[in-house]
Formats: structure tokens, sequence, C-alpha cells
């Protein structure tokens, strides 16, 4: 029930139901999930751990107001991440050749998914995809610790793609990145990836802060 709690508030939370600065009532929420309070105060408090509430000073909990600084750092830990998962997804579809690992039509699919929700004005399911589409990067490359240490920016990172544009060059480099694995080109594909998540960079600063860019 905890998880299912925990599930049902990070997706309130990606979607905007609970907008940023919004205060969460334990009984309040628990009464929206047809739930008891116990597995709803967990989650709570997990979602706290995760960076996506934070703490009240007296009581209670708000889903979190991402500053300049939340943004900066979180691209800061992401990049190198998500360079080097590629370059590994790379490797690994270079080392099963000339056999086609299955998480390349995994990213594919996702690619699909994106592009089929990409007309939606509300945007939600295509954040879903483009966040799929790097999950399954870091799946395909292959790396237990990368994949744990991947998880805990994931939902941080839906939360900032669910609040900015996504403009078509992006879901083009999406692809551009896909093709660049699927050949097995390494450091082709972290060139790609590196280049997309700057550009990644610039346009939340643009949506979120009217920046062109966050400080280095």
């Amino acid at each position: 029930m905890s998880a299912r709690a925990r599930e049902a508030l990070r997706q309130r939370i990606v979607d905007r139901r609970y907008p940023m600065g919004a205060r969460l009532v334990e009984r309040e929420v628990a009464q929206e999930l047809e739930m008891s309070r116990v597995p709803v105060r967990e989650a709570l408090r997990a979602l706290v751990a995760e960076g996506l509430l934070e703490l009240l000073p007296h009581s209670g909990v708000r889903v979190r107001s991402l500053e300049r600084d939340d943004v900066r750092h979180l691209y800061e830990v992401w990049e190198p991440l998500a360079v080097q998962a590629s370059r590994l997804a790379a490797r690994a579809v270079a080392d099963a050749a000339p056999a086609r690992p299955p998480g390349l039509d995994t990213l594919l699919d996702c690619l699909e998914r994106a592009e089929r929700a990409a007309p939606d004005a509300e945007g939600t399911h295509e954040v879903a995809a483009h966040t799929a589409f790097h999950e399954e990067v870091v799946a395909l490359a292959g790396n237990p610790l990368l994949s744990r240490t991947m998880e805990q920016l994931s939902w941080q990172l839906q939360l900032v793609f669910g609040l900015r544009a996504e403009p078509a060059h992006m879901r083009a480099q999406h692809t551009d990145m896909y093709l660049r694995i699927a050949a097995g080109d390494a450091e082709s594909a972290a060139a790609s990836t590196l280049l997309h998540v700057r550009d990644s960079r610039t346009v939340a600063f643009k949506s979120l802060f009217g920046e062109e860019s966050g400080p280095r």
C-alpha cells in the first residue's frame, strides 16, 4: 500500500495535479487515494527523501519548488551519467553484434510513443516517453550501479521535463542518440548525448526562469 501511495503521489506531482509549492495534508491525501493514513505517511516521507517533496518548517510537507540552483545541480549530476549511459549502451550493442539486443526495440518504441504524444497539449505522455527513453538507455548499458544511481534522479528529471516546453529538435536529438547507439558507436553516442543534455539544460532554464542558460 505504501508503494502504491508513493507511485500515485509521484504521478500527481509530475503531471502537475499537485503544483509546485502546494501543501499536502496527510488526511486529505489519504481520503483522495482511499487509503489509510499509515501508507500515505510512509509515502510522503519517501518522497521527501527523493526530493519531490520538502518538509514545512513546523509540520506537513509541500511539493518542492525548483530554484535555479536545484536545476543546475540536477543537470551537473545528470550530464556525466547520461553521457556514460549512452557510451555503455553503444558498447553493449557492439559487443552483441551480429545479434540485436532487445533493448534497441524498446528504445525505438519510446521514440514512437513520444512522437504520437507530441500533439497532446498537456504533454504528460510525451514527458513519460522521453523519460522512459533515457531510462531504457541506462538499462541497455547493463551497469547495475548506474541504474541505481539514475533511479534516484528519474523523478526529479520528470518534474523538470514536465515544467518546460519540449522543442521538436529535442525529439530529433533522441532519434540521433538512438541511431548512434544502434550503430554501436560509443563515442559518437556519448557526444550526441552530451549535446542533448546541454540543450535540455538551456531549454529548462529558459522555460523556468527566462534565462538562456543556467550558471556554469
